[in-house]
């Protein structure tokens, strides 16, 4: 990734909505996933998610053995970073399967197959035939997280590797880890507001941290797991301001906050007032049995 990517394009897209459009585009406030990607600020969160994790995610493609000719899943992908690393990694003689609930940001042809999926609802693509599977801030907010993990799982091939990268907000709730003053105070009572949002909509605020266990459960070997917390820059207060602006009229209407009171934080993001971060990223990796030996006789 570069030091200061730009947001992507928005032009030919559809109109945001007005705040209120969940999953599917159903007009209810109360349900769907709270950070759509039907919305402009959608583009700008995966642009800043990318620059902060992306490095993260590679690593761990290549620490398990992601190369040419080899077929991977990217679960819930958002965005076209992650499908384009991994197709650039695979080769002409590998296979990049890009799935999303809403797969309007991604770009079909660009080394890369996509189609439309919902992995807590829909059966496994092609069953047994993946060397990688991966999903990355995907099962959090998805309600039926044991029923979407067994998916990824039934999707690999024996010796197949499923990586599975999920915040744990309730680990570390701060944005601003040095509560110093009132805009630092104020960054910390809107986080706690976006956190509220997201236990409305089902998200579970503690899952990162169960990940190992989730894996094993789910009859994989060969478990492990890291974390990853960025402390400020850039990319971080980026972020922020996009999520803000993405929420921002669920905020208003859930009575969490005002108009005041983020216009006013999203002026101390834009003067460099304010030392951001995000909660911690744990990835989780475990390993497919390979099949025993048929036996004699």
């Amino acid at each position: 990734m570069t030091s200061s990517p730009r947001p992507p394009h928005v032009g030919g897209r559809p109109d945001p909505t007005d705040g209120t459009t969940a999953l599917g585009g159903e007009s209810t406030p109360a349900r769907g996933y709270l950070l759509d990607n039907a919305r402009a600020e959608a583009g700008e969160r995966f642009v800043w998610l990318a620059e902060l994790f992306d490095g993260v995610t590679r690593g761990h493609f290549d620490r398990l053995g992601v190369r040419a000719g080899s077929r991977c899943w990217e679960v819930g992908a958002g965005g076209p970073s992650i499908p384009e690393a991994l197709a650039a990694a695979v080769g002409p003689t590998g296979h990049v399967l890009t799935t999303d609930i809403d797969p309007s940001w991604l770009k079909a042809g660009d080394g890369y197959e996509v189609r439309r999926h919902d992995v807590a609802a829909d059966p496994p693509p092609e069953p047994g035939t993946f060397d990688l599977v991966h999903a990355r801030l995907v099962l959090v907010h998805v309600p039926d997280r044991a029923r979407a993990l067994a998916t990824m799982a039934a999707a690999l091939r024996p010796g197949g590797w499923l990586l599975i990268e999920d915040a744990d907000t309730a680990l570390q709730p701060l944005a601003c880890l040095d509560d110093s003053g009132p805009a630092q105070r104020r960054a910390n009572r809107l986080r706690d507001a976006v956190r509220e949002l997201l236990r409305r909509r089902g998200a579970d605020l503690r899952y990162g941290r169960t990940l190992p266990r989730a894996l094993r459960e789910a009859g994989l070997v060969d478990v492990a797991a890291r974390g990853s917390f960025p402390v400020g820059g850039p990319a971080c207060d980026r972020l922020e301001a996009a999520t803000i602006r993405h929420v921002r009229g669920e905020l208003l209407a859930a009575g969490l906050a005002d108009d005041a009171e983020i216009d006013a934080h999203l002026a101390a993001i834009h003067a460099g007032e304010l030392d951001l971060t995000l909660a911690p990223l744990i990835s989780a990796w475990g390993r497919r049995p390979a099949e025993p030996p048929p036996a004699l006789g």
